[in-house]
């Protein structure tokens, strides 16, 4: 198949949870097929160097516009907009698209999360078009109505969702499959498309279990890691309740305990953070595997949000064990108590983080089962294997319908 591949994230170097998910889906469809890729760049998004991504793919080309900055409007412009506001198509990568459209025939448009939907919209009709979107927006912005407290809140939050709900019950339905990284994703999606027959189906994140392997480092005593940008909102709300609730539990069991937080902190709020000295921000990190791989604990303390979160198979991977709330490990296939530990109030996590610092047993016991999970269920190499044939079983339904 010659396949259109479109971004928003230019996938390397491969260190977020967007740009790694788009990163091992183009190395499984490069495997057997022609990838030709279109993505924005900017920030730490950058193509060079390009790593393996200009002999995987036939042809790499980028629009260095960071479209997050380029959409960005006050908040009375996107109450009223009827569309989401980041979503606009930006003209320089509408040309693109359509030049490349153009000058080569495609069998398979994907659009990497809606951003990209309105350029593989542009193509013609004979190419199938693919959405591999995230999370389920219309999820979250549920969530956060439904959470909401103050009527004014209230009434924004409902008026966000439905408008999100027509978004995408409207644009959703001119693609021929999507895919989304949870069942709870999925079925809101189903939902929200009603009796449409387009299939979606999950592809869930996973883990490179070759790159991430235990024994990496060796684990320091009473530390604890948080690997999230805080630049994400979702992150950001997780190490302030954290912080705030948790983390002082915590220091008053054992003072000496620390906590690194990885990732980029540009433009956060650092003043509404309950920082002090044992806390460690280590900003952008080429390789997070390490102060990963040197905690004792990992702790993912997330509320908000919704897709499957990396950070927990990405410590998994490594052999260090896991405290995280329900939320976090959303859509993932994991029990308390056998391969991490749940909590999701102040008392509760920070009595399971003490928990974990204190019994060896526990934690050689949670990484062995973690490690036998993540190899089993969340390698990228099965999804990446699983994502290329339902893309290639759309095509040949399309094929056989044209017929």
């Amino acid at each position: 198949m010659q396949t259109l591949f479109l971004s928003t994230w230019f996938p390397y170097p491969p260190d977020n949870g967007s740009k790694l998910r788009v990163y091992h889906l183009l190395r499984a469809l490069a495997q057997d097929h022609s990838v030709t890729l279109i993505s924005f760049a900017f920030d730490t998004a950058q193509p060079e160097p390009p790593g393996d991504l200009r002999s995987l793919c036939a042809d790499v080309q980028i629009v260095p516009v960071n479209p997050f900055t380029a959409n960005a409007a006050g908040a009375l412009r996107t109450f009223l907009s009827a569309r989401p506001v980041a979503s606009r198509p930006i003209p320089a990568m509408s040309r693109l698209v359509t030049d490349v459209l153009r000058s080569g025939a495609f069998d398979v448009i994907i659009a990497s999360t809606e951003m990209m939907a309105d350029y593989a919209l542009m193509a013609p009709a004979g190419p199938i078009k693919v959405l591999e979107e995230h999370n389920s927006m219309t999820r979250w912005i549920r969530e956060r109505y439904d959470g909401a407290r103050k009527p004014l809140q209230r009434v924004r939050c409902w008026a966000s969702w439905q408008k999100r709900r027509w978004y995408e019950a409207r644009y959703y339905r001119h693609f021929n499959l999507i895919t989304m990284v949870s069942e709870p994703d999925r079925a809101a999606t189903v939902a929200t498309l009603g009796d449409s027959a387009i299939p979606v189906e999950v592809i869930p994140n996973g883990v490179d279990c070759q790159h991430n392997q235990p024994g990496l480092a060796q684990p320091q005593p009473n530390t604890l890691v948080y690997n999230g940008a805080l630049t994400y909102s979702a992150n950001y709300d997780a190490m302030r309740w954290f912080l705030a609730e948790v983390y002082p539990r915590i220091k008053v069991q054992i003072p000496g305990v620390s906590l690194t937080i990885t990732g980029a902190t540009h433009g956060v709020d650092l003043a509404g953070l309950a920082l002090d000295d044992t806390v460690r921000l280590t900003g952008f990190v080429a390789d997070v595997r390490l102060p990963v791989a040197q905690a004792t604990v990992c702790v993912t303390p997330i509320r908000q949000g919704g897709g499957t979160r990396l950070k927990i198979l990405e410590a998994m991977a490594l052999g260090t064990p896991v405290v995280a709330t329900t939320k976090a490990a959303e859509g993932l296939e994991v029990t308390d108590g056998e391969h991490l530990l749940l909590a999701d109030d102040p008392a509760a996590f920070a009595h399971r983080v003490l928990e974990l610092l204190a019994t060896p047993d526990l934690r050689q016991r949670l990484t062995a089962n973690a490690r036998r999970l993540v190899e089993q269920q969340y390698d990228w190499a099965a999804i990446g294997c699983r994502f290329v044939t339902l893309v290639e079983a759309a095509a040949a339904r399309k094929n056989s319908v044209s017929q």
